[in-house]
């Protein structure tokens, strides 16, 4: 079940079957999947010459060419392929879309083909983005898609849509007709659970696959029920380049980094194109460093220089020093620059005393000792509001139910030292998005004298450090899922059901994905044999998109008739 290799099957047939030089025209939406999984120079050993945008009406007319399209069947992309086939820019036209087209769609392409241009139209299901083998993203950014509609419980129409277009794609690109579970708490996991079969019972011969001795699981998940994870700090390199910086299709933009060199103001995270990041992108910040410290220092030997590099800074003057070594070392300068700057983000921002605070909000039941360290960086000058509030959100998701709690006043003293009022309303939104009468399973381990006993010890055994004790909710909920002890009461099937320990698992969390989720599936496929996992989400959150969501979606939710939108919260 490797989907980075299921997009780029489906990509290679796409080129293979048209012989000779051709164009390759994408859409908005399938760029973004191509760009993903494949480079400027594969697509040129297939005799893809140029790559350019439907949407695009300057290009030049080259009737000698033949002309690959691959969009998403949408009514905005096959009115442009409309307006295009009626004044062909190319010779022949071979057509690929994303997912299902509907009849009369087919109808009016050939209606409009009056030219004779087109030579094929197929449909070929890559309609997500594959980030990892193991993890995609439907590529849902709050900016052209919002999750919610008039509450936390109903989808907006349209992402529905799309989301459930995205998971059949997902299905039928690694050819699985599954057993549905989903949260049992969740409205919007029911009604996507419901649809998703609704869909595969429709589109019999689509899904018309060999029968497995085990049924493979898709399971629908909800950000609601782990809001934690979203929120704290990220010490491995992929999860902390996207906290702190922003991974947007593959690429980080480093424009706004101080003295960064032009060719490294946009850069590409690619496990395919990247040895060294392939290699790393799972290991803290430390053992980062020191890798990279290492291969600077092998190519240091190479150019005989005495210079002692002993830390970032030295490696960035070593590069400066030495033109000819920024040729000879590729993708060494381009880690160098990014680990300098989330470097000096870190100091820049406190991160560590942040970080740990954190992870002790997030993982240990002491209420007095975090109260006080809360306040302690709630005064820090040093501390930025975006961390301020992060910390508090953290505190009032933990002690919400606890009859000591002391929001109210961290609210006080946040605003006594200067956190904006938009950013203080988080507070309540956060409560009511996902507090704990909104959550299904007890996410702190609050609930039994036996799981108070195991958070007490969580995170010692095999710690890496104290900045990445915090395991995500998702490795319990699939601990049992993979032994077969998920409960039905909680986790129901849409229809059917099986006491067999599942071999392949596919998970979508509704609300978005992390990528801290994502290192704990890439280490569970490789630690656990005979399972094999996928996870994808809506989209991949840092915390900064995660809040933004829920601000928005509580911006737009009705007032509940005080005049107010802000939500209540308080001691229970």
């Amino acid at each position: 079940m490797d989907i980075v290799k299921a997009v780029q099957n489906y990509i290679n047939k796409m080129v293979n079957e048209v012989p000779g030089i051709k164009v390759l025209l994408l859409d908005a939406e399938t760029t973004p999947i191509i760009s993903n999984v494949m480079t400027q120079s594969s697509l040129l050993s297939h005799e893809t010459y140029l790559v350019d945008r439907i949407d695009n009406r300057n290009r030049d007319r080259m009737r000698h060419l033949k002309c690959i399209c691959f969009l998403r069947p949408t009514n905005e992309t096959i009115q442009l392929l409309v307006e295009e086939l009626r004044d062909p820019s190319y010779g022949d036209y071979y057509l690929y879309f994303s997912n299902t087209l509907k009849p009369s769609l087919i109808e009016r392409l050939a209606e409009v083909d009056e030219h004779e241009v087109v030579r094929e139209v197929q449909e070929y299901f890559a309609d997500y983005c594959a980030i990892n083998p193991d993890f995609f993203s439907l590529n849902l950014s709050l900016q052209q898609h919002r999750l919610y509609d008039d509450s936390q419980n109903t989808w907006d129409h349209k992402t529905f849509r799309r989301v459930v277009e995205g998971v059949l794609a997902v299905l039928l690109s690694l050819k699985k007709k599954p057993l549905i579970r989903y949260e049992k708490m969740s409205v919007m996991a029911k009604q996507l659970a419901t649809e998703v079969l609704y869909n595969i019972q429709s589109e019999g011969q689509l899904f018309d696959f060999r029968r497995t001795d085990t049924p493979p699981i898709l399971l629908i998940l909800d950000r609601r029920n782990d809001p934690v994870t979203p929120l704290l700090s990220q010490w491995t390199y992929q999860a902390m380049v996207h906290e702190l910086l922003g991974i947007h299709n593959g690429r980080v933009d480093l424009s706004d980094v101080p003295d960064i060199r032009p060719e490294l103001k946009e850069i590409v995270l690619s496990r395919d194109q990247d040895p060294f990041y392939k290699k790393n992108m799972y290991l803290n910040l430390g053992d980062l460093g020191a890798n990279i410290k290492s291969h600077v220092e092998e190519y240091q030997a190479k150019t005989k220089s005495s210079m002692n590099i002993e830390s970032i800074g030295d490696m960035k003057r070593f590069l400066e020093g030495y033109p000819e070594f920024r040729k000879l070392s590729g993708n060494v300068g381009k880690h160098v620059a990014l680990v300098s700057e989330l470097s000096r983000l870190v100091e820049k921002e406190n991160l560590l005393e942040v970080s740990e605070l954190e992870q002790s909000l997030a993982c240990y039941e002491q209420h007095n000792n975090d109260l006080k360290s809360l306040q302690k960086l709630i005064a820090n000058p040093k501390v930025s509001d975006d961390s301020k509030i992060r910390l508090t959100l953290l505190y009032s998701l933990r002690y919400e139910k606890s009859p000591n709690n002391d929001i109210f006043s961290l609210i006080d003293l946040l605003r006594h030292h200067g956190v904006s009022e938009h950013k203080i309303s988080l507070i309540g939104s956060m409560l009511t998005f996902a507090g704990s009468d909104q959550r299904q399973d007890d996410l702190f381990s609050n609930e039994s004298l036996l799981s108070k006993g195991r958070n007490v010890f969580k995170g010692l055994k095999g710690v890496e450090n104290v900045y990445t004790q915090h395991s995500p909710h998702l490795s319990q909920t699939l601990e049992f899922l993979i032994k077969g002890k998920l409960k039905e009461t909680s986790y129901p099937f849409i229809d059917g059901s099986t006491k067999d320990r599942p071999q392949d698992i596919i998970i979508l969390m509704v609300g978005g994905v992390t990528y801290e989720e994502a290192r704990y599936i890439a280490q569970l496929n490789e630690s656990t044999s005979g399972v094999r996992i996928v996870l994808g989400g809506t989209t991949v959150h840092n915390s900064n998109s995660f809040l933004n969501e829920i601000q928005d979606a509580f911006y737009r939710f009705p007032s509940d008739g005080t005049g107010t939108k802000t939500p209540k919260f308080g001691k229970s």
